[in-house]
Parts: structure tokens; sequence; C-alpha cells
């Protein structure tokens, strides 16, 4: 069966796997343990989440099941729950649990396997059926299973299930014949009837004398030539709790452990041989007769199970964030050749889920984007003033909108984009070999080899370890490179030198890409993290902050004068 929750059917897509750099700097595994604590879905949610791709159709088909999931909490409960049992039915099946067991054990077990069956697939398409579904996506598995549901038979099969329960449950009690040698050791048994009624102390005789024969005999016409030999000739050998019997001059020798299911005695085997022997065309011909009713493709909606659960697990988590007042949107896809992006009130994912476990956080929310008047920005501002948040924010929302996930904004119209490249400081123990410089001017290079024109690339306080004057002559040639190509860029530096005159690096080289300065951090003296476009703001920042907390000269002078007269 072709089809997934994830891309419409016959639709040919490539992907592309988010860099190992992307998925640390933005904090993927700290997103993905607010999903889940089971480690299979966290690992199935990440995987799902880094393959990226810019293909419109399919983040539209994904926002609108997502939207459908999200709007019924109660479709969501039903679907996990049903295919999940769906696929331990398929475990099952595949495992073959049930290969050396009796005949009569493997027609009970395939008889509960397939009514099991039967019941998800109902409960699923009912459960569908219940509800306005506007997604593509959803409704095409609707149809799916309606059409598994009609052409399988269902009234017949549950019908078959149902009588050949009862026709085994019918069978309450064996009648056992023992042969006796001539010390009354008995030597072989067998099975005389199976039976519908239960035998007791005061029928037992009766019973077998004068209702062998009746009517309630369940396989009258059923002989039986094999007869185990039940005590040995010759006694057995006994090793480690394993019982070797030989019988009849060595002619026959049965390995037995003291852990057998039926007991370590030949009668029993006897008794498991003959029962066996009395049920096999039975348990044959009706495992025959309900094969024909499996559908494959009803077992296939198992493939299904982390894509609901990737959905579940977000639904969950939005709720969550929601029910804290924070506002979360359906982003609106704009084509991907545009390369733009019209955001109001965006915010950090990872602060909501923060103020959603209960931390007191106040978020603030910022408009932004990139279009003609700016694709390059390089950002400026003071330190703990917002920039790697910010930042971070807007790589994280333009992920979850591809994968149909809401975005923490109060709009979010976006340009698809084919990759998310970061170049955030590196680990102190990564950089022994090369060097920070060195370590930063490698990495920026592979991200050249890979972005292109629809790629969104994300710096912070890149090449800011080295003096100022060998990071501002990288960066410098960096920013036009990203020109060139004509990504879309956020760039946070200390270096507001790079931030000036942007005049002369817009008219460097040719492109597409405009650069332009974002100010981020604080406004009269107080952390704002708000962002707008501006110039560099570097001294009149350090100002604020210096008037904020009393240290300019004529504070501080000030305070010299006003307490000369207590010295």
């Amino acid at each position: 069966m072709d089809f997934s929750l994830l891309q419409p059917s016959g639709l040919n897509v490539t992907y592309k796997s988010l860099p190992f750099q992307a998925v640390n700097d933005l904090s993927i595994d700290f997103i993905c343990n607010a999903l889940t604590n089971d480690v299979f879905e966290k690992n199935s949610i990440k995987n799902l989440m880094t393959n990226i791709t810019d293909d419109e159709r399919v983040i539209k088909y994904r926002r609108d099941i997502f939207d459908d999931l999200h709007r019924h909490p109660k479709l969501r409960t039903d679907l996990e729950q049903l295919l999940s049992q769906l696929g331990d039915l398929r475990e099952l099946e595949k495992l073959k649990k049930d290969t050396d067991a009796s005949d009569l054990w493997q027609l009970i077990n395939r008889l509960r396997e397939i009514d099991g069956y039967v019941n998800c697939i109902t409960q699923i398409k009912e459960s569908l059926e219940r509800i306005d579904l506007h997604s593509d996506g959803l409704l095409e598995l609707r149809q799916i299973v309606t059409d598994i549901h009609n052409n399988s038979g269902f009234p017949e099969v549950k019908k078959d299930i149902t009588e050949t329960l009862a026709m085994a449950q019918q069978i309450k009690s064996i009648t056992l014949g023992v042969n006796l040698d001539n010390l009354l050791r008995p030597l072989n048994a067998g099975i005389i009837s199976l039976n519908s009624f239960p035998i007791t102390d005061s029928s037992l005789l009766k019973n077998f004398m004068g209702k062998v024969k009746q009517n309630n005999e369940l396989n009258s016409n059923t002989s039986f030539s094999s007869m185990k030999s039940f005590h040995p000739q010759n006694p057995p050998v006994i090793k480690a709790g394993m019982a070797q019997v030989v019988t009849g001059a060595q002619k026959d020798v049965h390995i037995m452990t003291s852990e057998a299911p039926t007991g370590s005695d030949q009668l029993s085997a006897s008794i498991t041989k003959t029962v066996t022997a009395i049920v096999k065309k039975i348990v044959r011909d009706t495992k025959n007769v309900l094969q024909k009713y499996i559908s494959i493709s009803g077992f296939t909606l198992v493939s299904l199970v982390p894509e609901i659960v990737f959905y579940i697990r977000w639904a969950d988590l939005i709720e969550k964030i929601q029910a804290k007042g924070l506002t979360l949107c359906k982003a609106e896809v704009l084509p991907t050749a545009n390369r733009e992006l019209y955001t109001e009130g965006i915010y950090n994912l990872k602060l909501a889920i923060k103020a959603a476990n209960g931390e007191k956080i106040d978020i603030i929310g910022n408009n932004f984007e990139f279009s003609d008047n700016g694709r390059i920005y390089i950002m400026t501002g003071p330190n703990r003033g917002g920039k790697t948040t910010f930042t971070q924010a807007v790589g994280i929302a333009f992920l979850l909108a591809q994968n149909g996930i809401y975005v923490p904004a109060k709009s979010f119209y976006f340009s698809p984009c084919d990759n998310i490249f970061t170049h955030f400081p590196a680990d102190e123990n990564e950089t022994v070999d090369l060097g920070r410089l060195g370590e930063e001017s490698q990495r920026i290079a592979e991200i050249f080899k890979m972005a292109t024109d629809r790629s969104i690339l994300l710096f912070n306080e890149s090449l800011a370890t080295t003096n100022v004057a060998e990071g501002l002559y990288i960066a410098k040639d960096v920013v036009k490179a990203m020109k060139y190509i004509g990504t879309r860029t956020i760039f946070n530096t200390h270096m507001h030198e790079l931030a000036r005159n942007l005049d002369e690096l817009n008219a460097a080289c040719e492109g597409t890409s405009k650069v332009e300065s974002l100010v981020t951090g604080v406004q009269n003296g107080a952390r704002s993290f708000k962002v707008f476009i501006a110039p560099p703001q570097g001294v009149s920042y350090a100002r604020d902050i210096a008037i904020k907390y009393g240290v300019t000269f004529e504070q501080i002078k000030k305070s010299i004068d006003d307490n000369k007269y207590f010295r």
C-alpha cells in the first residue's frame, strides 16, 4: 500500500537531512525530550523531524493533517490505541509464535488474532467516520479503511469466528483408554473420545459406559491407531533435569525435560498427540477458510504508527503550551522561489516549553521578515540581549512549519527552505587541532559547499574569538558570499563594524539578497528583547546600560561628591 501521512501518494519527493550541527544548535534533543519520555518515540520523532523537504505540496499536506488531529483529541487517542493493537497482532503473525504449539492452540490463537484484526479495522473506520475531516491525508485514510472493511467480508468472518470458537469451547472433557501390563503398570494410552460434557465423580462410570456412543461425542467416526508407550520396559536415565526414556529394546528414544508444558511423562505426550490428531483436519480447514478474509492492507496500516505518534505528541505539546496562554499559528506556505518570510509575534519554542513546564518566563514576540527589503541581517546588541534566542527561534520555526506543526507566532507566512545550516561556537575540545579560527573557517567552508539560494543560514557569534581585524576581514567575505548565493541569513555578532557601511557591502558583489542591519537587546537601559531594523548602536547601548547601573562619569562623580561629607 503506497500511503503515508507524511506525503501525498504518488509524489517523488527529495528530502535532505538537517546537518548534525543544526540538530545540536537548534536544541532538537531538548524539544524531543519535551514531546515524549519513550526512547523509541524520541528517536522516531527526531528522525522524521530532521528530514526536511521544501516541496510545498508535502508541507501543506502535513499541515492540514496536523490541523485535523489537533482539532480532534479523541481521534488522536483512538488512532494511537487501535494502530498499536493492530501492530501487536501483526507481530504475532510475523513471528509465528504458535508454530510449535498444537493445532488446537494454533486455531484458538489465530481465531483471536483475526477477531482482534476485524475489531481494530472496524473501530478505526468508525473513529474516522465520526468527525468532520478536512485534510486530504486523513480523508484518504478513511477511504482506505472503509475499503478494507467493506471488501474483506467482515460480517461473514465474524460469524465464522463465533461458530468456530463455540465449537472449540464445546470440548469439556476427554475419555482416555489406558492399556496395562500384567503388573497393572500403564503400557500405552489413547483418547477414546472428546466430550461436550464435564466429567464428575458421580457420573464418571456412567459417562464412560453409556455416553461414549451417543450424539454428544464430537468425533464419532475418528479412529486412532497410534498409542504411545507410557511405562518403559527399561528404566529412564536421569541427567541434570532431563529424562531419557528408552522403549522397546532401544527402538524409540524420547528426550523430555521436566519443564515441558504438557508434563514430563509419556501419558501426557500421548494425550497431546492424540488430541492434535483429532482436531488437525478441523484446524486446517478452518484456517483455510479464515485466511481468505485477511487483507494485507489492514496490517500495513501498522506502518502508520510512527507517523501518527509524531503528530499526536506534537499536538499534545501544542495544547500544553496553548493552555499557558501562548499563541501558536498554522503556517501559510508561500512559493518556494520567493524566498520570503513574514511573521508577527515570533518567539522561541524552547521558552514556551519551559513556560509550559511551570517556569516563570516573560516571553517577547517579534515581527520579522525576509524579503527584498532584506534577506541577510547583521544582528548586533549587548550580551544577554536576546540575539541567540531570536536566531534560534527563526530556525526552529522554519523546521516546525515544514513539518506541518503549528509555529510559535501570531502569524507565519513563509517560503520553504531546502535546509538549515547553523554556525554556533564549537566546543573547545573540537578546536585543538585547527585552533578556534581554523575550526570556524573550516565549518563555514563546508556550509558553502552545500548551501543554495533556498537555504537558511544562522550564524551565532561567528569569528568572534579571534582579534577584531582578522574576524572582520573574514566576516565581510563570508557575508558577500551569502549575498552572491542568495541565502536567507541571520548573522549575529559583536563586530558592529560589520553592520556599518552596508551600502558599500551591498555594492561589493552581485546577488539578490540585500544585507540589512538588525538590532536587539536594550531600550532605555532595560532589556527589551525586541528586534528592529536600525544601524548598530553599540555606543548608545553601552550608555543605556551605564545609566541603568549608575556608572556614567556624571553618576559616579555625583556619588563621590555626595559621600564626601560622610567620610
